[in-house]
């Protein structure tokens, strides 16, 4: 059975929560009682995601901010404490996919944004968070990872090689910091019915690109299982990249995870 989570007086701070993942983070932390903070580069549609959750009984704000920027993450960071007084839950979630191609066929300043976004980003929101979290004696940092991190496909060498990179970040991370009451922890989710996968089945590149659309999961399950993860039973996973792909990961977060 799921634990009942109830994150009254927290605040979650997401990163990338303009659509997809991010947003249906933001729209469950929301739910469930957590002051939100969405962050992302586009300024319209983190407005009307705003709203949208205020609507309906929420507590949301937003501020733009360009991960690959640390002065930038600083901001939003400072922002955040200044709104809420604190940051319980970092959910570092910005990604991009491009440039979908071969290495030998990859456009460098691309590739280099891609690892600015997917790896930099990610330990700079990060290092960011972590001197509020240490001062509170307390926080969580929920790292979105993938499949890819263990794997070597075809046209993904930024994405691989980049969620690769933020596993170890996150055992480094959990090494450094399980001591000091923070919890690290990658999300698994597996493929997911967002913008990003359909860019994904639009490159007919690898074999991901040519999966029946019908096998990708619905955005708000990645978030269930972020929840879950912010929630006291997510301790036992500290550390690892939690997977939602096995039944026993949806099991746990309460999801479906018949016929799998």
């Amino acid at each position: 059975m799921a634990q009942t989570l109830d994150f009254a007086n927290k605040t979650g701070l997401i990163m990338g929560a303009s659509k997809g993942i991010g947003l249906a983070t933001a729209e469950k932390l929301a739910e469930l009682g957590a002051s939100v903070i969405l962050a992302g580069r586009s300024s319209d549609k983190l407005e009307e995601a705003v709203l949208a959750i205020n609507s309906k009984g929420g507590a949301a704000k937003a501020h733009v901010c360009d991960v690959r920027d640390y002065s930038s993450v600083e901001a939003t960071v400072k922002y955040c404490i200044d709104q809420t007084g604190q940051i319980d839950y970092l959910v570092n979630n910005a990604g991009v996919i491009d440039p979908l191609s071969h290495l030998v066929d990859s456009d460098p300043v691309e590739w280099s944004l891609a690892a600015d976004t997917n790896y930099k980003g990610v330990y700079y929101c990060m290092r960011a968070v972590l001197p509020y979290m240490i001062e509170a004696g307390e926080g969580v940092i929920v790292n979105m990872s993938s499949g890819a991190a263990n794997s070597a496909l075809p046209g993904w060498s930024h994405y691989c090689s980049t969620k690769s990179a933020v596993k170890k970040l996150t055992e480094v991370a959990h090494n450094e910091l399980h001591a000091k009451n923070i919890r690290i922890v990658g999300l698994s989710p597996g493929t997911v019915a967002t913008d990003m996968m359909a860019k994904i089945r639009d490159s007919e590149i690898n074999a991901v690109s040519k999966l029946d659309w019908s096998v990708h999961i619905p955005p708000g399950w990645a978030a269930e299982a972020v929840a879950f993860l912010c929630g006291p039973e997510g301790k036992e996973f500290a550390g690892t990249d939690f997977s939602i792909k096995t039944k026993e990961g949806r099991e746990r977060v309460g999801l479906p995870h018949e016929d799998l």
